[in-house]
């Protein structure tokens, strides 16, 4: 049953990077197309689908309701990036691949893959605390998250490159940021605003997963492979997310439902953002690293998914 669950939930995914490779195989796409989309996706899309994500899914009531829950979160998350950093620097992680790696074993793909499961797994009643894995990992999905991806070039300029403060503030930040304010602040946004965001942002997922799938027909699909780096990063994704997630638990948060805790499990195994190959175009970076690691984590999600869930059952 839960095998069929994760199926359900991962086969939308492949068809639509399969669109993408078939429609690329055919060359409809012009050599700029998918430049193009990583733009529109980026400056306009991202910060569109994060705002209305926000004001649909948030309120200030939930946010005090969940405080706690946000602690643990947070905690194994930056335990993720500090376990992440040391691993790049001891597996000898090349430039280009190094944002990627780090943000597999930190960030997942919560609202279009983790939200159907957790409400599949688990109906309704744990969407609450979907919602508190939900605010962290977005928070550390575009600020520290989008900073390690768009500054991490494979490109090695000789050139004295001065900092720019522009990657401190991306678009999809300040579309964060701007749906803070206006809940904070109990501003209402019109309707015609929020249909016309929600149409924008509805874009995002499509378009990313396409664009994998042109990305991996201009590789070839030999591209797709469990080579070295892909590996530590899967392991870190499947293994270490969920197990640094426990020790917080098992250790600090004894206090929580177990609905809570069995939540924040599942969603720290949920497979790696989909928009990590656009951010790693934007940052000049090994795309073709950043959609085998995609593909690969929506696919072995049918077998870790099961197996996490037999785990779950056993230790919380």
């Amino acid at each position: 049953m839960v095998f069929l669950q994760s199926l359900e939930s991962i086969l939308p995914i492949i068809i639509l990077i399969s669109l993408g490779y078939i429609l690329q195989i055919k060359k409809w796409f012009d050599i700029s197309f998918s430049d193009n989309i990583s733009k529109l996706i980026m400056n306009i899309a991202l910060p569109a689908s994060i705002f209305v994500s926000v004001m649909e899914y948030l309120t200030v009531d939930r946010l005090i309701k969940l405080s706690s829950g946000l602690v643990y979160v947070a905690l194994a998350t930056i335990l993720g990036y500090i376990i992440a950093y040391i691993l790049v620097k001891a597996l000898k992680i090349r430039a280009g691949r190094r944002g990627t790696f780090i943000n597999t074993f930190v960030n997942a793909n919560t609202i279009f893959i983790g939200l159907p499961l957790n409400i599949a797994l688990f109906g309704d009643k744990a969407t609450e605390y979907f919602l508190v894995y939900y605010i962290i990992n977005t928070i550390s999905t575009w600020t520290l998250g989008i900073y390690l991806m768009t500054t991490d070039s494979q490109v090695q300029s000789k050139t004295t490159v001065s900092f720019d403060w522009k990657k401190l503030l991306p678009p999809p930040l300040i579309g964060f940021l701007v749906a803070i304010v206006f809940l904070l602040a109990k501003i209402p946004v019109p309707q015609v605003m929020t249909k016309t965001l929600t149409y924008v942002g509805n874009i995002v997922t499509p378009l990313s997963l396409i664009y994998i799938g042109i990305v991996l027909a201009k590789a070839g699909l030999a591209s797709v492979k469990f080579d070295k780096d892909s590996v530590y990063a899967l392991c870190g994704r499947f293994l270490i997310a969920p197990l640094l997630m426990m020790i917080v638990l098992k250790t600090i948060g004894t206090n929580l439902p177990n609905l809570e805790a069995q939540t924040f499990m599942l969603q720290s195994a949920v497979s790696s953002l989909a928009v990590m190959p656009i951010l790693a175009h934007q940052g000049s970076g090994d795309v073709e690293y950043a959609t085998n690691i995609v593909t690969l984590s929506t696919v072995l999600l049918v077998v870790v998914i099961p197996s996490l869930m037999s785990i779950i059952q056993l230790v919380i």
